[in-house]
């Protein structure tokens, strides 16, 4: 039993000896006879199932596999010890026609799931099977536990280098760092899954690394759609697509996310190589925990969330970390549910980030996409020894105006604009102006839009602001700056307007 403890969160490969990276010790693989330890059903209770064992019952996070005669995989992972030979288990899949006697076999101290090449391309499963319609993975194919301890605080390396997105807004005001945790916080509709898939597109596009995506408690048209937007732009070779959807258990949803940054580390630790991990939507991680909580009988905590939320998102976010040059960067989409901030499960998350963007539903509504906030959105970034004296102060200029602006909006709609004084108009002329000019329409949204995607890089982002903080579009119609890249392209849109408003 205490080799059997101890064997956790470690990887047993071929049944030999392996050293963990994070610690440097060498770990005992699980002995034979303990992987073939048969229980039965005792109890199932929807996506819950106890399980009795005889002797040596099985560790907690253990996987278990249920041997019954349907064509479907059934797999466990223990989750609580009621009594010395009785466990509880939380299942991935479905657990319809399962009855009570039915053998289940511990197979490991984890679930564990494919990494390395053979993966790339592919989209999984939480447990690594392929869902793709694709050929099934070699047996040879090298297999990691989900469950792992985060890299030593010594091991890691600080992320400090700029990760440009070519979204003007983000790169100007909430800048990512390379081996960092960024976050897009916003309620129901406001374009959170729009701002990822652009992501997804511009970084694999021009980013020389792997990318993992996991779809978590994703309706199945999202996951097809990534699917095939990834094989037509021919990105697919270097991207691991990995699901939990909403139609699953919540063991899968809850567990998808563990999968992906195992295939992250793998990557990370063994081919040294830099990861994208992009996650969509971390909230659903933490409504699977809600829901595996309340069916193992745990007491909820505050608004009905599992009293070990602080664990659970710590034990995810903990993991993402840069080691020996290498990085893991995270960009997530969080839920924010009826639009409260305050919510536990918004500030547990918010707490590790460090990039935090807010999507407004106020800017949605005024048809300003995409829809970040640009006074609520942060980043630790955002310092003049980071991005540089020039960058941090027209970010800083742009922020005071916009901020201005939001101050006198409610003398404006009382008196309008007429009534304040020249310095307050020309403030407002200019945040206005600022406000469309970080519009930006993206590649993704082309079909629907018919506007053509643009990427824009920093430096002329910074030379656009810059542009009209000094008052250079001053005389420019306010519809040339909105939904544009560039100051020189909206310098050709206004060109367009003034021309057909001449011949007319």
């Amino acid at each position: 039993m205490r080799r059997m403890a101890l064997s956790l969160n470690v990887s047993i490969v071929d049944g030999a000896r392996e050293k963990m990276p994070e610690t440097g010790q060498s770990i005992e693989p699980m002995p034979p006879q303990a992987q073939s330890v048969v229980g039965t059903v005792l109890a199932v209770r929807g996506a819950v199932v106890d399980v009795q064992f005889p002797h040596d019952l099985p560790p907690i996070n253990a996987a278990l596999h249920v041997e019954w005669d349907h064509s479907t995989s059934l797999d466990l992972e223990v989750h609580s010890h009621l009594d010395l030979n009785t466990l509880r288990a939380v299942a991935f899949q479905s657990t319809a026609g399962l009855s009570r006697g039915v053998s289940v076999k511990m197979v490991g101290p984890s679930i564990s799931v494919p990494v390395g090449k053979a993966v790339l391309g592919r989209l999984l499963d939480v447990v690594g099977t392929p869902r793709d319609n694709g050929p099934e993975l070699d047996h040879d194919t090298p297999r990691r536990p989900i469950h792992a301890a985060p890299p030593l605080l010594r091991s890691q390396s600080t992320a400090t280098e700029i990760f440009e997105t070519g979204i003007k807004v983000i790169d100007l005001l909430t800048p990512m760092a390379q081996g960092g945790k960024a976050a897009m916080f916003g309620g129901a509709g406001v374009g959170k899954t729009v701002l990822v898939m652009e992501l997804i597109r511009a970084m694999v596009e021009k980013y020389n690394g792997i990318s993992v995506f996991a779809g978590v408690g994703e309706r199945s048209r999202e996951g097809h759609e990534l699917l095939t937007e990834m094989q037509a732009s021919g990105v697919l070779e270097r991207t691991v697509l990995i699901y939990g959807q909403m139609n699953e258990p919540p063991g899968a949803r809850w567990r998808a996310p563990l999968t992906a940054l195992t295939v992250s580390e793998y990557f990370r630790d063994e081919k040294h190589r830099n990861v994208l991990l992009l996650m969509d939507n971390v909230f659903r991680f933490v409504q699977a925990g809600a829901e595996v909580s309340s069916l193992l009988g745990r007491m909820p905590s505050r608004v009905g969330y599992q009293p070990t939320l602080a664990t659970e998102v710590a034990g995810l976010q903990e993991r993402i970390a840069s080691v020996a040059g290498s990085s893991v960067t995270a960009i997530q989409a969080v839920y924010v549910p009826a639009d409260d901030f305050t919510d536990p499960a918004v500030t547990t998350i918010s707490g590790h980030m460090d990039c935090v963007i807010v999507l407004s539903r106020a800017q949605a509504s005024e048809g300003f996409y995409p829809a970040i906030d640009p006074l609520s959105s942060s980043s630790i970034l955002l310092d003049p020894l980071v991005v540089g004296e020039k960058h941090y102060r027209i970010a800083e200029d742009v922020r005071q105006m916009l901020a201005r602006f939001r101050e006198l909006s409610d003398i404006i709609s009382l008196l309008g604009v007429e009534e304040l004084g020249a310095a307050d108009r020309k403030i407002v002329s200019r945040a206005r102006r600022l406000q469309r000019f970080l519009t930006q329409p993206f590649m993704v949204t082309e079909a629907f839009t018919g506007t053509l995607g643009a990427s824009v890089n920093l430096k002329d982002t910074l030379s656009g602001c810059s542009a009209i903080l000094n008052g250079d579009t001053d005389n420019w119609s306010e519809s040339s700056l909105y939904m544009v890249g560039t100051l020189e392209q909206a310098g050709a849109k206004e060109k367009a307007t003034n021309q057909t408003g001449a011949d007319r």
